[in-house]
């Protein structure tokens, strides 16, 4: 697209001009949805393995290791805080190294996989941390190994809360994405600041608004409905 085209698509959206505004919306929610989906697909999966070493090196647990413990603790208490278009900021000469770029949507799923990644981490092992102990110490009098016991016993056990807090999480990451468009990371929140807020159009920011909300509440019903069903089957 030429920059004619894109100036001449700005003016049109500027009058709220929907055949204009619709095919850059639909743009827009497919980019969200790419930065959120592969943030969750790769800062879930890092945060679950760093928040299940987060309970296992606490003390009295299956790799306890207080000096391990306390520096992971230290580093995700340092870096979960930081709010998240500070964040970007600070981590952009980093992004310029890893993705080659500070601008777009893969400059942007960066910053959000490491955040995402010490986010997780610790609502796993805040979810971890009430599961019986009584339940691990059978399975180890029983002779499972401790990799055994995180993957069939321990895991298990707290899937229900788990998939709550991954909804939870989900939430999160969308915010996250709302915040990227400000490095030209595209998605919802770009389109709602740029054809809505900045144009002073507030049916195109609602209907942002609108879709975010439907995305959430989507997510959040399908998380409660497995996770009543995990806690159903465990009783």
């Amino acid at each position: 697209m030429n920059a004619w085209t894109i100036d001449a698509a700005t003016s049109l959206a500027s009058k709220s001009d929907w055949t204009v505004l619709k095919p850059l919306l639909l743009q827009s929610v497919a980019q969200t949805l790419e930065m959120v989906l592969v943030t969750l697909l790769i800062g879930g999966f890092l945060g679950l393995v760093l928040g299940v070493v987060l309970y296992g090196t606490r003390p009295g647990n299956l790799f306890e290791n207080s000096v391990v413990y306390h520096i992971l603790d230290v580093i995700v208490n340092i870096i979960r805080p930081i709010p998240f278009i500070i964040f970007l900021a600070a981590m952009q000469p980093l992004t310029i190294k890893v993705v080659g770029t500070s601008i777009g949507t893969a400059a942007a799923i960066f910053p959000m996989v490491v955040m995402c990644t010490f986010a997780t981490s610790r609502l796993v092992e805040q979810n971890l941390v009430p599961v019986d102990p009584g339940i691990i110490e059978a399975a180890r009098a029983m002779g499972a190994s401790k990799f055994t016991i995180i993957r069939t016993v321990l895991i298990p056990e707290a899937l229900g809360p788990l998939i709550l807090a991954y909804a939870f999480l989900f939430i999160g990451v969308l915010d996250m994405s709302a915040m990227a468009g400000y490095i030209g990371g595209g998605g919802l929140g770009n389109f709602a600041i740029a054809y809505g807020y900045q144009k002073f159009d507030q049916t195109v920011t609602w209907s942002a608004v609108v879709i975010m909300i439907v995305l959430v509440q989507v997510v959040q019903a399908i998380a409660n409905a497995l996770a009543k069903h995990v806690l159903k089957r465990q009783r």
